[in-house]
């Protein structure tokens, strides 16, 4: 290694100064990245976000923190009614994005600002943590080495309960809300994730009094034959577990499946072939969420492509299959009556 300088680290900018924002700051302090600046769309709640993370530039617009010269990167974290045009205001002014999931409102939006990366070289990934977090990576080694046999089936569900306020985000349409792009897309995103997209997609749903989603239950073969199942809910609190189940063996994901969590290998005979615990993988790095694996895994991207002279994008969700998600939804959306006020306008 020796004549190698050390890559250099990205400096974050954080577009926004909500729950998720702040979740995120304390896992990129955590692990002990460039945290630079923030943007709000109040000089006031930039000034405050950055007081309260250390941040050295607090800007009180979404333009500003955009043209700030000391930003590489931008973690959008608004709603996702506001992701597109946020993120492309990040890629039109240089910077690689970060964008909270779901990655957008639809497979429209979603394309425009792959094609927008593309054109420009920048990194356009979505901010699927839980493809980046320890026991997830574990589970694909499992996977491939062939353990669970031939993989017949996938379950997973994503079910809390949130605010019935009919003006919460989670219920207003015009904030793109409902379960399934809230709640749904983490075992959509992991079915996929698993085993590829699907052949096929039969969902189903209640809608509440504002039009928007709270229950959405789907069934999808792939490729093979295998079958998968998902459940999402914003009213009702249930188990959050997954299973992949394969001819030899299975996988047990523990709650919270998609956090930092334990899972089991279980033998046909109910032998125990494994267990794994990914709570002191991802804490022992210092605590946190486990949030900062797709913050470190977006810099080595970066520093790879420039190594190579090419484009950035995810080996672990490239961003032409997070727009191929985002159409996936909008098929469940399709089949569930499901349209935001953007898309009819």
């Amino acid at each position: 290694m020796t004549g190698h300088s050390p890559r250099p680290a990205l400096r974050w900018g954080i577009l926004a100064t909500g729950g998720i924002a702040a979740a995120f700051a304390a896992d990129l302090r955590t692990a002990g990245l460039d945290l630079v600046a923030v943007g709000s769309r109040s000089q006031e709640s930039a000034a405050a976000f950055a007081a309260r993370f250390g941040i050295a530039r607090a800007h009180g617009s979404y333009e500003a923190l955009v043209a700030d010269p000391e930003v590489d990167i931008v973690y959008v974290a608004t709603p996702h009614p506001m992701h597109h045009a946020d993120a492309r205001l990040a890629l039109e002014h240089g910077k690689h994005v970060l964008v909270e999931k779901a990655f957008t409102l639809n497979r429209a939006e979603a394309q425009d600002l792959a094609d927008l990366g593309r054109e420009k070289g920048l990194l356009v990934m979505e901010a699927m943590w839980t493809r980046y977090l320890p026991h997830m990576a574990r589970l694909r080694e499992i996977v491939a080495a062939g353990t669970l046999g031939e993989i017949r089936a996938v379950s997973a569900d994503h079910t809390q309960s949130l605010p019935t306020d009919p003006a919460h985000r989670l219920n207003a349409l015009e904030l793109g809300g409902g379960a399934l792009l809230d709640l749904g897309i983490y075992p959509i995103s992991f079915v996929h994730d698993v085993l590829g997209a699907p052949v096929t997609v039969q969902a189903t749903g209640r809608l509440v009094e504002t039009g928007a989603d709270a229950e959405v239950a789907t069934v999808m073969t792939h490729a093979g034959g295998a079958v998968s199942t998902t459940l999402s809910s914003s009213r009702a609190a249930g188990p959050n577990t997954a299973v992949v189940l394969g001819t030899q063996a299975r996988i047990e994901i523990d709650r919270v499946w998609y956090s930092p969590t334990t899972f089991r290998v279980i033998a046909a005979d109910g032998t125990v072939l494994e267990e794994f615990d990914g709570r002191t993988t991802a804490h022992g790095r210092g605590g946190g969420r486990g949030m900062q694996y797709q913050a470190l895994a977006a810099e080595r991207y970066v520093a790879e492509a420039a190594e190579r002279g090419s484009a950035p994008d995810s080996d672990l969700l490239p961003v032409a299959e997070s727009v191929a998600i985002m159409g996936l939804l909008d098929e469940i959306r399709g089949q569930i009556g499901v349209q935001y006020p953007s898309e009819t306008a």
